[in-house]
């Protein structure tokens, strides 16, 4: 059966196994598989209940999300106003999405009910008889073990990862926000509006969109490389001879990752702020006159959390690091150090190379991290300063912290979902055409 086409079992199929596509399991309960096409016709029958009793009074609202809100009657025996129950748009989109994806997984087992009848037909067509449904059930820990094993985590991806991705790239094409709230106020689907408010119809958001893109940007960047370089100095000065007490210097990094990240940065929040004790101190010493605005000055504070999180990022990097410049041949500095290659040019020409031939994927995973670092900033500047120029965001928010604050601060879920389409388009774009160009997609084809 698992190599039978589905076209196949249309044109060349008797009329038991046509007659499966209006019935599903009849081929097979015709053909003596009992077990088998029984199940077939249950799973076709409670999907028609269910749809019929459950799923058609959602899907035919799909096209509105509903047209009757939430009104308040007065009644006259009790004197009072009485609430009559509406449409409620996002139980009727979430619903409608269930509906649609149990479809679609009943009409794959419809598919596999008929190709299941065309198998048994092809089989008795050639002298023998069809499998037995203990013969299957044998077959499941076997020979398709690999279905049995990806069977519940697929449905567990789709149940809880795949739908509700659908769901939110749904909101973006709604007006979904602080204005419409159901069940009292409806939202309706508003087509691209959301998309083109975002890259040039709406001057406040699209102003905000560009500027936060370009620092998220930015930020990834600086906080990708810089931790990345800095890490790989850290490792090398540590593994170089002469060197006394590594193990000292690499518990000292480690016990900086023991803290967790948060931890950190709500520290450091504190005592860069204004009032905090460096400005503090620093006034009491006489350095300054007024406190240095490490969190409220934009330009200050962008640079202060790129600089704060070298702090997070530099050990995870130095660990990384260390093991692979260990195997690195020493004939290779050898080599260069007779060849006259003074230490700078040695890392530009061994280590650097060596490193990024092999790190390229966990640099390629940190920026995408770094992108949807949400960590960094919110715990640090809470995306502050704020300002009048920006929609419903500040200077140092990322795309993702202010999508955060679009939908838990101000609930314009239509305009977050926009933002986190563009985000995973962003990563995607940036992660697959970085990777195609390195060298170690290169050489992963060597092995294909």
């Amino acid at each position: 059966m698992e190599n039978v086409k589905f076209s196949d079992a249309i044109k060349k199929g008797n009329w038991k196994t046509r007659l499966s596509i209006l019935i599903s399991g009849f081929g097979n309960i015709t053909r003596k598989q009992y077990i088998k096409g029984i199940m077939f016709l249950a799973i076709q029958v409670l999907f028609w209940v269910f749809f019929i009793r459950f799923g058609i009074q959602y899907i035919q609202d799909l096209g509105t999300l509903g047209t009757s809100t939430l009104n308040q009657v007065w009644n006259e025996a009790d004197q009072i106003y009485i609430n009559t129950p509406g449409d409620n748009s996002m139980l009727i989109l979430l619903y409608s999405i269930f509906v649609i994806a149990i479809a679609v997984v009943a009409t794959f087992l419809h598919i596999v009910g008929i190709k299941s009848a065309y198998t048994a037909q092809v089989a008795i067509e050639n002298g023998g008889k069809p499998k037995t449904f203990k013969q299957d059930l044998k077959d499941l820990f076997d020979k398709n073990m690999h279905t049995t094993m990806l069977g519940l985590p697929s449905v567990g991806v789709l149940a809880f990862t795949v739908l509700p991705i659908i769901f939110m790239i749904c909101l973006a094409f709604t007006n979904f926000d602080r204005n419409h709230q159901p069940p009292g106020n409806l939202f309706t689907w508003v087509g691209l509006q959301n998309f083109k408010d975002v890259f040039y119809s709406n001057a406040s958001k699209s102003h905000t969109f560009t500027r936060i893109l370009g620092w998220t940007i930015i930020w990834a960047i600086f906080s990708t490389f810089l931790n990345y370089l800095f890490g790989m100095i850290v490792a090398l000065m540590i593994n170089k001879k002469g060197i006394r007490l590594k193990s000292v210097w690499r518990t000292c990094f480690v016990i900086a990752i023991a803290v967790p990240g948060f931890v950190t940065l709500l520290f450091m929040s504190k005592l860069l702020a204004d009032m905090g004790p460096v400005n503090t101190l620093l006034q009491n010493w006489g350095l300054i006159d007024s406190p240095v605005k490490f969190l409220t000055d934009p330009l200050l504070a962008k640079i202060t959390v790129i600089v704060v999180n070298l702090w997070i990022g530099i050990p995870y990097t130095m660990l990384i690091t260390s093991g692979i410049l260990m195997n690195i041949p020493a004939d290779l500095y050898e080599a260069a150090r007779i060849d006259g290659a003074g230490p700078v040019k040695q890392f530009m020409k061994i280590t650097l190379p060596y490193m990024l031939a092999v790190t390229t994927p966990y640099l390629i995973t940190q920026f995408i991290g770094n992108i949807n670092n949400f960590n960094a900033i919110y715990f640090l500047t809470q995306g502050a300063p704020l300002t009048t120029d920006y929609y419903q965001a500040g200077k140092t928010d990322l795309l993702v912290t202010w999508l955060y604050k679009l939908t838990v601060t101000y609930q314009d879920y239509n305009l977050a979902s926009v933002i986190g389409i563009i985000t995973f388009l962003v990563c995607s774009i940036i992660a697959l055409a970085t990777y195609n160009v390195t060298a170690t997609k290169q050489k992963e084809e060597m092995f294909g």
